[in-house]
Formats: structure tokens, C-alpha cells, sequence
């Protein structure tokens, strides 16, 4: 049967240490959680160093009580898309406060993350065109790409010779480069001022997918274009998107950019276009997160000092941390098992680190990723530190 083919493959991936599992929390998204144990149904507290909450916003009660006033003044569901009748006055404020705090001319707010860059790309890009992507781009920006039906060319990890190489060899009509700002499993930063260079003399679209740097990177957390010293509405051929269910707390995405791109985005991006628009609790509970990242120095300040505090704890051990400036700090174990093997080690401290595995990395990358947030204490990230050196000292009397 057709059916048995899926269940020998579901059994092929657990023998290769890549099987999926789910962890039902029993408590809101924060450092520390309530895990439910899929038997007993009982909940182990855990300390946790695996969510994208990177300020700590997720359960903030600032965001929790405008998420209540919103409900009580604009009920829970847009009941329409955005072009129909879904578009409330809290989804056209939001709009105009990200284009302000971003400094561009018009946004557009998208559900996801992943509906954002998968409806961009291919309303800018078709066949016979071309779309210049990093090897390392998430998975949604991969899929944009194959979507599109343009030529797909992979460049590899910031390569920017290879990248020009392959846009001076093209003869597509358009051309598009296609990057996150920072990367996901890496946490290292793409380099932004020259692929804009790049984009700039070869005559291409330049999309950023900002998922992990808006909130956190630049001035009052405007993301990694201001961190860069770029000005988006400078440059017509640069798209930002930025994602507000890591470092804003809540979910959804936006895109930034000149008054006729936006304009032809909405009237062109499908995963725009043939949705229901979002809850009306979600963007205007966004207003007030805006309002936290722009005041949010404090925390980012100390998500610094927690990113230093781990790296220089690791320095010298087997730990060895990537070269990431970011609250992503991910260290490479290589075997899909050992990952595995380390997770559960830390699990049993009762510290809940991600273990990741192929296809997220590439083959014989598999890592332990260590996320970050604002709402980690000094403390717990010793904790942490302390941890991975008790594991590390068992492993070599063995």
C-alpha cells in the first residue's frame, strides 16, 4: 500500500536521528517553561534557551493588556482579506508607524513571516528572470525562489565573488538578490552594503528578510539595514522585510518599501492578497510592542552583555561558539545523534536547548542552538555555561 511507504520512511528519518517532536508547554513563551511529559501528562519546569523572544516581549503584561483592549474594542477576527473588507483601522495605523519607525514611504503588513517572502518574490520576479540567493537563506525564502519559476542561482554563504561573477554572466531581463539579514541557524550577518553595491551596478531587486535583526539590530532596534548606516528610502531597488513574531513578541511580517512597489505588492502578492486578514488583536497589540522596541535600549543592552557573558564562559572548553555578533549563539556538534545526545544531556540539568539537524543545516552540521533573549538573567546564563562545562568534563572521563 501507498501508505507503508510513509511509514518506513517515518522510521528511516528516527534511525538517522532527524525525526521531528513536538513539546507541549504548559505555561506562556519565556526563559522559563512548563513542559508537559507526553505520558504522564505531568509538567517539568525548565529553563530555556530556544525561543526567538529575543527582548522578552512575548508574555510582557504591557502587550498582554493591549491585546485585552483590543479584543474588547475590536472583537478577535477580520472576518475578510485585506482587499475585501478585513482591513481594519489598526492594520492601516500599523502600516503607517512601521513605515515611520523604519523611515520608508509605505509598508505592507502580511500573517507570517513566511506568507511575506513567498508572496514578494514572485510578484517581482517570473520566467525568464533571475533570483541570486545565499546558500544559507531560510527555508522561506528558498521556496519564494522555486515559486517564482525564475532561474534560480545559489551563491555560496556570502560569497560576493561568486555573486558577482553570476550576475555579470546573466542575461535575465531582471534580476533579483535574495538574502536574510541574519541568518538564521548561523547568526552571522550578511554584508548588506556591498550586496546593495552589487545590486546597484548590476541593476537588481536587493530583498532582505530581516526575521532576526528587527528589534534588536540599529538605532532603537530598527533592524540590520540601521545597523548598516542604509537608509531604505534611498535606494528604490531595496526591499526590507522584517518579522514581528521573534523580537516584537507577537507574529506577522512587513515589507518596506517605495509607495509604487507597496502599491504593486498589493495588487500582486498572493499570499497577500487571498487570505483573511489578520486579528485585529495582533496588530494592534504591535502598536505597543513598537513602542517597547523603540524604548528598548535597556534591554538591548543587556542582551549584549548576556551574548558576551556566554562566549567569553565558553571560551575555553570543547563549546566552541560560531562567530555570531547575534543572540543566536549556535555550536556546531556535527553527528545528528551527538546533537541529540547533547540536548538530552542539558535536558536532564534541566536546561532545554534545541538540538538542530539536516535539511535546517546543512549534512554533518548538526548543532546545539543556543537563543538568547532579554529576559535572561546573568545568572541563568551561568547556569547555562555551567551546564555545558559538567557535560563536557563527564564525556571526557569516559
Amino acid at each position: 500500500m501507498i501508505w507503508d511507504e510513509i511509514d518506513k520512511e517515518l522510521a528511516a528519518l528516527k534511525e538517522q536521528g532527524l525525526l521531528r517532536q513536538r513539546r507541549v508547554l504548559a505555561s506562556p513563551c519565556g526563559v522559563l517553561e512548563l513542559v508537559l511529559d507526553s505520558v504522564t501528562n505531568a509538567a517539568t519546569p525548565l529553563l530555556a534557551f530556544c525561543s526567538n523572544d529575543y527582548l522578552g516581549l512575548a508574555a510582557d503584561p504591557l502587550l498582554v493588556d493591549a491585546a485585552r483592549d483590543a479584543a474588547g474594542r475590536w472583537g478577535v477576527g477580520s472576518g475578510s482579506s485585506h482587499l475585501v473588507s478585513g482591513h481594519l483601522a489598526p492594520h492601516e495605523q500599523l502600516e503607517q508607524r512601521l513605515a515611520a519607525f523604519i523611515g520608508c514611504d509605505r509598508t505592507l503588513y502580511f500573517s507570517t513571516g513566511y506568507m511575506a517572502n513567498i508572496g514578494v518574490v514572485p510578484a517581482l520576479v517570473g520566467r525568464g528572470d533571475a533570483v541570486f540567493a545565499d546558500r544559507l537563506n531560510h527555508a522561506s525564502l528558498i521556496d519564494a525562489a522555486q515559486l517564482s519559476r525564475a532561474d534560480h542561482h545559489r551563491y555560496p554563504h556570502t560569497d560576493l565573488v561568486t555573486l558577482e561573477r553570476q550576475l555579470a554572466s546573466s542575461n535575465a531581463k531582471r534580476k533579483l538578490i535574495l538574502t536574510d539579514a541574519v541568518f538564521s541557524m548561523d547568526g552571522d550577518l550578511a554584508p548588506l552594503p556591498q550586496l546593495l553595491e552589487l545590486a546597484e551596478r548590476f541593476d537588481a531587486w536587493l530583498v532582505v528578510d530581516d526575521a532576526h535583526g528587527f528589534g534588536v539590530l540599529g538605532p532603537n532596534g530598527r533592524g540590520s539595514l540601521a545597523h548598516f548606516g542604509i537608509a531604505l528610502d534611498a535606494y528604490p531597488r531595496l526591499l526590507y522585510i522584517g518579522t514581528l513574531g521573534k523580537a516584537a513578541g507577537v507574529s506577522g511580517a512587513f515589507v518596506a518599501g517605495t509607495v509604487s512597489v507597496i502599491e504593486w505588492l498589493m495588487q500582486r502578492a498572493r499570499t497577500y492578497i487571498f487570505t483573511t486578514a489578520s486579528s485585529p488583536i495582533v496588530v494592534a497589540t504591535l502598536l505597543k510592542s513598537l513602542e517597547l522596541i523603540e524604548q528598548g535600549d535597556t534591554r538591548r543592552a543587556h542582551l549584549q552583555t548576556l551574548i558576551r557573558c556566554l562566549q567569553e564562559g565558553l571560551a575555553s572548553t570543547q563549546w566552541q561558539l560560531l562567530a555570531s555578533p547575534t543572540a543566536i549563539q549556535p555550536i556546531i556538534i556535527g553527528d545528528n545523534h551527538a546533537a541529540l545526545a547533547c540536548s538530552a544531556a542539558l535536558l536532564e540539568c534541566g536546561i532545554r536547548v534545541a538540538a538542530i539537524r539536516p535539511p535546517t543545516v546543512p549534512k554533518g552540521t548538526a548543532r546545539l542552538r543556543i537563543t538568547l533573549s532579554a529576559a535572561h538573567s546573568i545568572e541563568q546564563v551561568e547556569r547555562l555555561i555551567t551546564a555545558l562545562k559538567q557535560i563536557e568534563s563527564h564525556s571526557g572521563a569516559q
